[in-house]
């Protein structure tokens, strides 16, 4: 499948909207300089069409094969793994200290854009990787950090994310998995991990598990849960590889979508138990893990983008080389490309303005995180964490739930030939189905967003946000053009999600459960707007700059301002109608009575 990155609206996004010149004047970002940032991405997008991308429907046909605890991966992936990661590109945002280039996550958001827009499949090792990388980091002991990071930063070794069992699924206050301590400071760890993503491999000489467990005096629930280091091979402390350990891949999941991508069964502790090494403190091992999860979710985020990217340019190409039908403009009887029907255009026109929407919300997700870390300041690094944190939840959510949609009109603009596997279509709706699901359900973010996000510090963080986002509206005072093709729309949505922000904090207050209804439709509302501003202000500052894109850009925002925010007003009024009345209507028509 063929692929282009798209260089000039991930640069728009950098410049009007990230500001990131800003952030170099001010030396947030070492000695990384604009054209740096533009040499890194023009070859990461080289690399991710050239390389990534040819392989991406010749492993969605083959998938990986298990046999006695091996996985395989398709034809060409261990020689595209090995260039990647020979070329570098494993070290991005790593710790300089462990061999990384410390470059900032905006960044490194939009390289692994290209990489899942070409190849999700392959673009899933790395994602994984670099979250285990950076949960090491930030809670492993030293030792742990000398010894296993050097090689996982450079992408000699790989990462995975051990959560969920059998019984537990999403509810990590169930896991059974045992970790007993030894004399020796160790821990042998046992049980079974699902859904564990590049779990077992042949790419690389050794895997680094970070698994959830308990120990066995643990207290109940998420309060008795720890995180251990457990490696495919033991390595000795200069990171040689000595004998394996005893953890086995048992299963591979047959999926809807990813199939390259190898979706494991762990077991560990047949024999003896597997060596794990304690990562922070005995029973807080949830807190260290949410360092990758966190990281993780705006990556899934980012997937939501990059999938949406890919099917949209899919979907291009096959309208402009479909002949059917007569456009409105052209003579009786003309054999015309379907991309010059108007509700072809329409359908290709939303879709690349919920792509930009989307990105835009990532990558302002990844600066708040990189402020977090780079700010001179304790009070602006705190601020920054707050936001990223207020972002994060929205920007998994709304994102992967836009790439549902846009993918699913990938499939519509390609008519009776989407529906069929050779054309291709079908893989981008296949792949992003998963997305919405894992890495907490979209629902769990709803609530994540309802429960922690808009409660944290006092409720001062979102309010901020809105404020944020009036100002930006209001901005539109000093470009008259496009506030003349906007007009009151973002205002009337920004009424929409305070008046909806107010009705749920009333609702809480008198009943602790009716609220969860509206969780899911609030994200949404919250996401839109969050957009529409973002595209806003991109557009304004376009405009001012003079451009050479300003035109594609005001089109993009206006027409997502004016055509996608409107649902607003729907989800709005889909709210107000929560609380009790959802709960005897859901009550009734799924016969509480007879559960």
């Amino acid at each position: 499948m063929s692929y282009t990155a798209p260089q000039t609206d991930i640069q728009h996004i950098l410049t009007h909207i990230i500001e990131i010149d800003d952030l170099i004047a001010k030396g947030l970002l070492g000695d990384l300089d604009k054209d740096l940032i533009t040499a890194i991405l023009q070859e990461a997008g080289k690399f991710a069409s050239d390389e990534i991308a040819p392989l991406n429907k010749t492993g969605d046909k083959q998938g990986c094969r298990l046999k006695e605890g091996t996985v395989t991966t398709p034809e060409g992936w261990q020689e595209l793994y090995t260039q990647w990661q020979e070329a570098g590109w494993a070290a991005l945002s790593a710790p300089a200290e462990f061999g990384g280039q410390h470059l900032p996550h905006t960044i490194a958001q939009c390289v692994g854009e290209f990489w899942n827009s070409a190849n999700m499949a392959f673009g899933l090792c790395p994602l994984l990787t670099q979250g285990a990388v950076d949960a090491i980091a930030q809670h492993a002991s030293q030792e742990l950090k000398d010894i296993y990071l050097p090689k996982m930063v450079s992408g000699q070794w790989t990462g995975t994310m051990n959560l969920t069992e059998p019984q537990a699924g999403s509810d990590l206050a169930a896991i059974a998995t045992k970790a007993v301590p030894q004399e020796d400071g160790t821990y042998r760890i046992t049980g079974t991990k699902i859904f564990i993503t590049y779990g077992e491999h042949e790419l690389t000489e050794n895997i680094i598990h970070l698994v959830l467990a308990r120990l066995p005096d643990a207290p109940e629930g998420t309060k008795g849960i720890s995180l251990f280091l457990v490696p495919k091979f033991l390595v000795d402390e200069d990171g040689n590889r000595q004998s394996r350990n005893d953890l086995l891949c048992t299963g591979l999941e047959h999926k809807l979508g990813i199939h390259a991508s190898p979706t494991c069964v762990m077991s560990f502790g047949n024999k003896d138990g597997a060596v794990g090494y304690l990562v922070g403190q005995e029973n807080k091992g949830l807190m260290a893990m949410f360092t990758m999860m966190n990281l993780a979710r705006l990556s899934v985020g980012t997937q939501g983008v990059a999938v949406m990217e890919a099917s949209t340019q899919h979907a291009i190409a096959y309208a402009n080389d479909r002949l059917q039908g007569t456009a409105p403009q052209s003579p009786k009887g003309t054999m015309d490309p379907i991309i010059k029907h108007p509700d072809i255009r329409a359908q290709l026109s939303h879709c690349q303005a919920t792509i930009m929407a989307c990105r835009a919300i990532c990558l302002m997700t990844a600066k708040y995180i990189d402020l977090s870390e780079r700010s001179l300041s304790d009070e602006d690094k705190t601020y920054a964490a707050n936001m990223a944190a207020l972002f994060t939840p929205i920007a998994k959510a709304f994102s992967t739930d836009c790439g549902l949609e846009v993918t699913s009109t990938g499939i519509q603009v390609h008519g009776g030939m989407g529906f069929i596997e050779e054309t291709g279509s079908a893989q981008h709706y296949r792949d992003a189905r998963i997305l919405p699901i894992y890495e907490g359900t979209n629902g769990i973010q709803a609530m994540d967003l309802m429960f922690r996000k808009i409660p944290q510090e006092g409720g001062s963080t979102v309010a901020q946000l809105i404020k944020e986002l009036t100002q930006i509206n209001n901005g539109l005072d000093d470009a008259p053009d496009i506030k003349d093709k906007i007009k009151t729309a973002l205002s009337d949505a920004l009424q929409d999600l305070n008046e909806t922000l107010a009705f749920l904090q009333s609702l809480e207050a008198n009943d602790p459960t009716g609220h969860l209804y509206a969780a899911t439709p609030f994200l949404k509302l919250f996401g839109l707007n969050l957009g529409s501003a973002l595209l806003i202000k991109g557009a304004v500052s376009a405009a001012k700059a003079n451009s050479p894109d300003q035109d594609r850009q005001i089109a993009l925002a206006t027409l997502f301002v004016n055509q996608l925010l409107p649902q607003t007003s729907g989800l709005k009024q889909h709210i107000m109608h929560t609380s009790q009345a959802s709960k005897d209507l859901t009550g009734a028509i799924l016969n509480d009575e007879e559960l």
